[in-house]
C-alpha cells in the first residue's frame, strides 16, 4: 500500500507536510548532507548496511561518553548483580546496535514495500484478527526498541495503522520525518491530542503507544521497573484504555541474526489492560517492558534517562546531574 493511499484524513490527523521553497534555504544544507547520505546508504545490500552500522556504533561509543555513562548507569540500576565485564560488553552491543538502527531509519522510509516484505516474518497476528472480529480498536503497547523505525513501517504493512509522534525543530526534518513515519500507515496525531487517539480507537484503528520513558511528573506514578522502585511511569496506559472500545496488546519487533531481517511480534498482555487503577496498570505495564528487554536486552534505548524524575525534588539523582546530559 502506497503512502498516499494509506493516508485517511480525518478531523485529528497530521496534514501530511508539503515541500516547500524555502527548505532550500542554505541553513538547510547540511540537514540535506546529512539525509541525502542516508538515503544513499539505505540501496547497499542489507549485509553491507548491518556492518557499517556497526562500525557507527563503535564511533558512537566513542564520541559520546556521556550518553555512555547514562546507559552504564541505567544497566547498574536494573540489573545491579549483573558483573561489570558483562555490563560494559552489554553496552558495546548497545552502541553496535544504535548504529545499526541510525542506518534503519533509511530503510524503515525508503526502501520499497517488496524488499521490506522479504525481510519480515510475523507471530501473533491471530490476536489483531481477534480484536477486529469483535469490532474493536486495538490499543497497541510498543516500547523504546533500537529498530522502532522498522517496526512501525513493517506493522503497517500488514495492517495500516495510527500513532502518536512529537514534531520536530527543524520543518525539513519535520517533513521528511512525517512522510517517513506515515509510509504503509494511516496517518499520525500528535503527542497531546488524546481525543484523536480515542476517536481513532472507536473506530475500530490500530493505534501504537509508547508507554516506556519517563515523561516527567505530569499524569505519572511511581512504581518498580526491574529493581528500582520508584520508575516515573505515564498513567496514559490507562487513560486510553479505559476510554475507548478496544483491546490492549504488546508488539515487539527483533531484529533476526545475520542477514534473517526482523519478526514482528503481537503478544497478548500478561494480565489484563485496563485493570481498573492507573497504579496497577503502569505496575503491569513495567512488568510487560521487563518481559521485552529480558528477551533482548542489546537492542533497548539505554542511553536515556529514565529515572531521571524522583516522587520529590528532594530526594537525590539517580544520575549525576553534573556530569550527565538530559
Amino acid at each position: 500500500m502506497t503512502q498516499q493511499s494509506s493516508q485517511q484524513k480525518t478531523p485529528h490527523s497530521v496534514e501530511l507536510p508539503r515541500f516547500r521553497a524555502f527548505y532550500l534555504h542554505p541553513k538547510f544544507w547540511p540537514t540535506w548532507l546529512g539525509i541525502g547520505f542516508m538515503y544513499l546508504l539505505s540501496w547497499l545490500p542489507f549485509r553491507l548496511q548491518l556492518a557499517l552500522g556497526r562500525l557507527i556504533g563503535r564511533m558512537f561509543y566513542r564520541l559520546f561518553p556521556k550518553r555512555v555513562k547514562v546507559a552504564r548507569r541505567n544497566l547498574e540500576l536494573c540489573f545491579p548483580d549483573m558483573p561489570a565485564a558483562e555490563r560494559e560488553q552489554l553496552i558495546r552491543e548497545n552502541f553496535k546496535n544504535t548504529g545499526i538502527a541510525l542506518l534503519e531509519t533509511g530503510m524503515a522510509w525508503w526502501w520499497p514495500d517488496w524488499r521490506m516484505r522479504r525481510k519480515l516474518k510475523v507471530e501473533g497476528w491471530e490476536h489483531i484478527e481477534a480484536a477486529e472480529k469483535e469490532g474493536k480498536g486495538v490499543f497497541l503497547l510498543l516500547f523504546h526498541f533500537l529498530c522502532l523505525e522498522v517496526h512501525a513501517r513493517v506493522f503497517g504493512l500488514i495492517r495500516p495503522s495510527v500513532g502518536l509522534y512529537r514534531p520536530h525543530n527543524n520543518p525539513l526534518m519535520e517533513y521528511l520525518q512525517t512522510r517517513g513515519r506515515s509510509r504503509s500507515n494511516k496517518y499520525m496525531l500528535r503527542k497531546k491530542d488524546v481525543r484523536g487517539m480515542i476517536a481513532a480507537l472507536d473506530q475500530g484503528e490500530v493505534c501504537g503507544y509508547l508507554p516506556d520513558q519517563d515523561y516527567g511528573r505530569n499524569r505519572a506514578v511511581y512504581v518498580p521497573l526491574f529493581e528500582v522502585p520508584d520508575a516515573a511511569t505515564t498513567t496514559g496506559t490507562s487513560l486510553f484504555a479505559n476510554s475507548a472500545n478496544c483491546i490492549t496488546l504488546i508488539s515487539t519487533c527483533e531484529r533476526l541474526s545475520g542477514t534473517q531481517g526482523y519478526v514482528l511480534r503481537i503478544l497478548p498482555t500478561m494480565a489484563d489492560i485496563p485493570s481498573g487503577s492507573e497504579e496497577e496498570d503502569a505496575r503491569r505495564v513495567n512488568l510487560e517492558v521487563e518481559r521485552a528487554v529480558k528477551a533482548d536486552p542489546k537492542m533497548y534505548m539505554w542511553m536515556h534517562r529514565r529515572f531521571k524524575t524522583r516522587p520529590t525534588d528532594d530526594l537525590p539523582s539517580y544520575y549525576d546531574s553534573k556530569k550527565t546530559s538530559a
